[in-house]
């Protein structure tokens, strides 16, 4: 029949004529994410990070800078402090591959999405900008990591980061 494919299309419109609108006006209004969220950006957490350079040896772009320089005693194992630690949000294609690449979970997607800027200077986030952004999310999200896991209170000693984390196992 001629015409039914029109009929069809007006009762569809007219089902969702008379709805509530489900629009969210951004950025007055804002979805509400889980607390295991992990899309856009990153977290990096210097108390955690060794400087195994793994993250930017893995990273197909580049993206990540990191220089350190060793310290410590050698009989004791060889620590590294982290002089330069860089992330170029701007060339960053988000893929995770340096999330996935580090042992001790010093890097972590998952973090604000609110940082859109006109600016391409503001995307290049040194060590210095990604601590502040990375002490915010945990103030934020009550210590938590965006893996789930629970940071130390600032009155705790930091963690100890001599050894691996175990990942988590979700599937």
């Amino acid at each position: 029949m001629y015409g039914l494919g029109i009929a069809k299309g007006m009762i569809v419109t007219f089902k969702h004529l008379f709805r509530k609108p489900f629009t969210v006006q951004y950025p007055e209004e804002v979805v509400p994410r889980g607390s295991r969220f992990r899309g856009y950006e990153f977290t990096w957490y210097e108390d955690r990070c060794t400087g195994c350079a793994s993250c930017a040896k893995y990273c197909p772009l580049g993206t990540i800078n990191i220089v350190t320089h060793p310290e410590g005693d050698p009989k004791q194992g060889m620590d590294y402090a982290i002089d330069i630690f860089d992330i170029d949000t701007g060339r960053c294609m988000f893929c995770g591959l340096c999330v996935e690449a580090c042992p001790y979970e010093a890097i972590q997607a998952g973090g604000p999405l609110d940082d859109a800027t006109y600016d391409f200077e503001s995307l290049y986030r040194d060590k210095h900008k990604l601590t502040e952004m990375a002490q915010e999310h945990l103030h934020g999200h009550d210590f938590t990591y965006p893996n789930g896991k629970q940071a130390p209170q600032p009155d705790e000693k930091p963690l100890h980061i001599g050894l691996p984390v175990e990942r988590d196992r979700t599937r």
